[in-house]
């Protein structure tokens, strides 16, 4: 049985609900360690050690998954079911970790941080496997493929920029209204996190029931499980499909470190009692960057330029954009704006740079096929999907040491009373020297090694791609395929 061409209305509701997916995934990956170690008090070491815990344990979680994917049989399909199931849970998930009860001590915070995150992870994967799975189900292999799987990846790019763009603009108006405008700085983030991660559940529930409701898969749609063992093995027998995936590890580690410590650097470093609206001003510029990027830069370049050269050409505005901004960060600056200068290089660059990794990963699957007689789609696919949830906790455990390092943390005991507190008071200049190398240098240094990485042993140009996608389609009608 064949399936139908996708109508415009699946992918529309297949993308928005990589959008909804996003918000979440974007929400947890970079306010969960400002959340507890920063407003609740949580030890930096413990919440780095939690962070990265959770997502190696997603390495066993993301196949038994699928295995429990693939075995269920539904009137819905093995699918849906669990597409919606898991994004329920995860929601409701989402709402009680940013509720943490703040009269815990200690311990209890520490506890209630890994009981929480832990869980958040696993029903994460419950719906994160069957949302990718399920492309061959109601997609034709090739272009039609490829192309919804770039759709929704921009889509997902998208979801994270809006979370960049708005949550301290919602955290505190949210504080306030629940709190009371008279509650303390901190009181008024940490009922403002509640509130806001409420909404973004309510949000991404209402898009995976679009997703439920106009993608339909076939019933005899197959579903490839994939364990441990085969993903390594597959990486290992493809070079290329290797050197993309070790490269989306260097490229996220270095956009998740400076998204979880920029928020940090407003607070402690940029300073002053409104430090919260030039972060917002910096995200709000840099998010509508990062989808103006997946939206018209990249396809605009892709007019002139091969896929590798736009790599080359993103790689270096970000590792300029990080030299800029480091440089920027040394001197007496007292405007925002300046700040944006380096906002456009790394916000547009790590947007086009989403697009451009998935394509790369996605020619690899010929590759591997005419090399090695298999096909490993979806193992390749699951692999990126745990690599980029490890790259997140890589960046947050070297987050949190340069957190625990440099002594930066609220006090409760600073004006609780008063909601206008310059948190930057204090601070010692080697504090914030930690800071800034910590947010700067080091995603300059995995750049490097992500260019230098695919200057050396990435061979797949738009040529030999189109040339091996000729041999692979001659050995198939050759196999009688």
């Amino acid at each position: 049985m064949e399936t139908q061409r996708l109508s415009t209305k699946s992918r529309i509701s297949y993308g928005l609900g990589a959008v909804g997916k996003d918000m979440v995934y974007m929400l947890s990956a970079s306010y969960v360690l400002y959340y507890f170690q920063d407003l609740l008090g949580v030890s930096a070491i413990a919440m780095g050690v939690i962070l990265l815990a959770a997502r190696v344990f997603d390495a066993f979680n993301d196949p038994i998954m699928g295995v429990v994917v693939a075995k269920t049989r539904s009137k819905w399909g093995r699918f849906r079911p669990w597409l919606l199931i898991g994004t329920v849970t995860n929601a409701a998930v989402l709402f009680v970790m940013f509720a943490a009860p703040p009269r815990l001590d200690a311990a209890g915070l520490t506890a209630y941080a890994a009981v929480t995150y832990i869980l958040w992870g696993v029903t994460y994967t419950m719906m994160d496997i069957p949302y990718w799975s399920m492309i061959p189900a109601f997609t034709e292999g090739g272009r039609e493929r490829e192309s919804l799987t770039t759709l929704a990846r921009t889509c997902a790019g998208v979801g994270s920029a809006i979370i960049t763009i708005v949550t301290m603009i919602a955290v505190p108006a949210l504080g306030g209204l629940f709190a009371g405008q008279d509650a303390g700085a901190r009181m008024i983030e940490i009922t403002g996190f509640k509130y806001f991660a409420m909404i973004v559940a309510v949000l991404f529930i209402a898009a995976t029931a679009l997703v439920c409701v106009n993608v339909r898969e076939r019933s005899t749609a197959d579903m490839r499980t994939v364990t441990v063992k085969e993903m390594f093995r597959a990486l290992l027998q493809n070079d290329q499909a290797m050197t993309v995936t070790v490269g989306i590890v260097l490229i996220n580690c270095s956009v998740y470190i400076t998204s979880n410590l920029v928020i940090y650097f407003f607070k402690y470093d940029f300073g002053t009692t409104s430090w919260n609206d030039a972060y917002v001003l910096f995200n709000t510029f840099g998010g509508a960057m990062q989808v103006l990027s997946m939206m018209a830069f990249y396809p605009l370049l892709r007019r002139k330029f091969s896929s590798l050269s736009i790599f080359y050409i993103c790689v270096g505005m970000a590792i300029a954009g990080y030299a800029v901004l480091l440089m920027l960060t040394f001197t007496a600056m007292s405007s925002v704006y300046l700040l944006f200068i380096p906002a456009f290089f790394i916000f547009s660059a790590n947007g086009m740079l989403t697009v451009v990794t998935t394509v790369f990963l996605a020619n690899t699957v010929d590759y591997g096929e005419l090399r090695n007689g298999r096909r490993d789609e979806s193992v390749i696919f699951s692999m990126q999907t745990f690599v980029v949830k490890l790259a997140s906790g890589v960046a947050a455990l070297v987050a949190s040491i340069c957190l625990s390092v440099n002594h930066l943390q609220s006090g409760t005991e600073v004006a609780e009373a008063d909601k206008l507190v310059d948190w930057s008071v204090g601070v010692s200049q080697a504090a914030k020297t930690g800071l800034r190398m910590t947010m700067a240098v080091v995603p300059i240094v995995g750049l490097i090694a992500a260019f230098l990485l695919f200057r050396r042993l990435y061979v797949l140009t738009d040529e030999r791609v189109e040339t091996i996608a000729r041999e692979v389609r001659a050995r198939r009608e050759a196999e009688g395929e």
